[in-house]
């Protein structure tokens, strides 16, 4: 009866207090502090003055400055900052005139914008009206995020990037940088995604610095008049420690993977898988001898574990083709793999019309110089398989591709340690033999930032679709992976036509 009791007060009390209305929160202390992205989303075309009630009772900005104007290659009389808060990096330029000039990259800020009014012109979101007597710096030479993005996401969404510090890694110009030629006006820099503009100012520092080949760019975003009243986006690098060159030469591709079969229709894929290829210059094979590799990390596949001599393993791991007759025309496709030259597995189209470098029944035959016959050049349990073309026919365990294409993620392909072990990889739109960012050394796929590759789709005909330039030595598209499904009756333009892999 005494529980009962004691139950009824408690529904009481609870039922009182749940009725009390208290629009506050013991304790709660509203921040001073807002952040770039809720001052920007209040523009809604239309200028804006900010004050506690817009800005949720907050009257500052605490921000790092992104600008340095002492290479004079910065906005005139522009501060620009950015921030982190909201878990979105956005920044916002702030006109001060001359005192700009006082601000260095890293250093952090409060920024009173009470009164001061958002506004967009020339496209750049600002607060006009900001006293610069009234910025506090906090602390000096922090450091700054590197936030790596492709030129596409800067191109696609502009505004998302404008006034941050944004890193293109591997940038390069069209045309090829000569001797001589500097940073000086209006470049366009391609990283293997898109092309943007980068200005330099004649009269900056950093006008006569040498274009190089291959480098890294920090530059911040900006914007500039484009057609029909709009504006367009265009990188401003700030000093020359901002551009990291990664190459002074030029290392092209004479022959580039554009795509493979590794699932025919069917019962089996014995001697019916195949790699389309591209020359990128005109070839005679019995001159110029390459080889390609395949390798297949299936569990069953031996010998088994860590590939001590990697592309060279050889076994039921790695397949050799040589490729040591006939003759290719620049930008002309051509095959390497099954004999039965059919375009699906059985019964399908004859693509025997096709140029074949090489073929032959692996199912049946032996490799050039290693390798197993086997059912499989390529993997199909979801354990990591690939190939990789090489300059000779000679391949070992140290020999490094021209081009190279990893399927998968799964298996023992990479030990671990200071000598490391694995399947050897070149400089491409998706590898990198020295990490681009740290420096560091990457000889091998999964190793460092080297871990793309294709995703394994059953029964369809993977094409790797880019633009390739071998003027520059470079992927002017990076290679994306277009699964294309085939029939009985496909025919080889399905495979060679539209969305397949271009010379530019």
């Amino acid at each position: 009866m005494k529980k009962i009791a004691l139950y009824t007060m408690m529904l009481i009390v609870a039922g009182f207090w749940g009725c009390v209305k208290d629009d506050t929160y013991p304790g709660a202390k509203l921040s001073p502090y807002i952040a770039i992205y809720d001052i920007r989303a209040m523009y809604k075309g239309q200028d804006i003055q900010l004050n506690a009630e817009n800005m949720f009772g907050a009257h500052s900005l605490r921000c790092l400055v992104v600008s340095d104007h002492r290479a004079g290659n910065m906005p005139d009389g522009m501060l620009v900052v950015q921030d982190s808060s909201r878990l979105a990096q956005r920044g916002i330029a702030i006109p001060v005139g001359a005192a700009a000039a006082q601000y260095e990259a890293g250093d952090s800020v409060i920024i009173p914008v009470s009164g001061a009014t958002l506004t967009r012109r020339d496209g750049i979101f600002q607060l006009a009206g900001v006293s610069a007597a009234g910025i506090q710096v906090i602390s000096k030479n922090n450091p700054l995020p590197i936030n790596r993005v492709t030129t596409n996401k800067i191109i696609a969404n502009p505004e998302v990037y404008q006034s941050t510090l944004c890193m293109i890694v591997k940038g390069g110009f069209d045309p090829l940088p000569g001797p001589g030629d500097v940073l000086s006006g209006n470049k366009l820099l391609n990283d293997g995604f898109g092309d943007i503009p980068l200005l330099t100012d004649p009269e900056s520092d950093i006008a006569n610095v040498q274009m190089p080949v291959l480098a890294n760019f920090r530059s911040l975003v900006w914007m500039r008049p484009g057609t029909g009243g709009d504006f367009v986006p265009e990188l401003r690098v700030r000093k020359t420690d901002d551009i990291t060159t990664l190459s002074s030469t030029v290392e092209i591709a004479p022959i580039v993977i554009t795509g493979f079969l590794a699932d025919p229709a069917g019962l089996t894929d014995n001697n019916y898988e195949y790699i389309q290829l591209m020359a990128t210059r005109d070839i005679d094979f019995a001159v110029t001898k390459y080889s390609l590799v395949t390798t297949n990390n299936a569990g069953a596949s031996t010998p088994t574990g860590i590939p001590q001599n990697g592309w060279a393993t050889g076994g039921l791991r790695t397949y050799k083709f040589n490729l040591t007759s006939g003759t290719v025309s620049k930008g002309e496709f051509f095959y390497v793999g099954c004999s039965t030259k059919l375009i699906n597995g059985t019964g399908s189209t004859s693509i025997s019309n096709a140029k074949w470098i090489r073929s032959f029944n692996y199912g049946s035959t032996a490799g050039d110089d290693f390798g197993q016959k086997t059912g499989n050049l390529l993997a199909n349990s979801g354990n990591a398989s690939g190939m990789a073309v090489f300059e000779g026919t000679v391949v070992t365990k140290e020999s490094r591709p021209v081009d190279v294409v990893m399927v998968g993620q799964n298996g023992q392909i990479l030990s671990e340690g200071a000598n490391q072990i694995g399947y050897r990889i070149t400089n491409t739109d998706w590898y990198d033999v020295i990490n681009p960012i740290s420096l560091a050394s990457q000889p091998f796929f999964r190793s460092g930032t080297n871990t793309l590759s294709v995703s394994y789709v059953a029964g369809v005909f993977i094409k790797l679709g880019g633009e390739y330039s071998p003027a520059l030595g470079r992927w002017m598209k990076a290679r994306i992976q277009i699964n294309t499904k085939l029939t009985t009756e496909s025919q080889l333009v399905d495979i060679e036509g539209e969305e397949a892999t271009k010379l530019r």
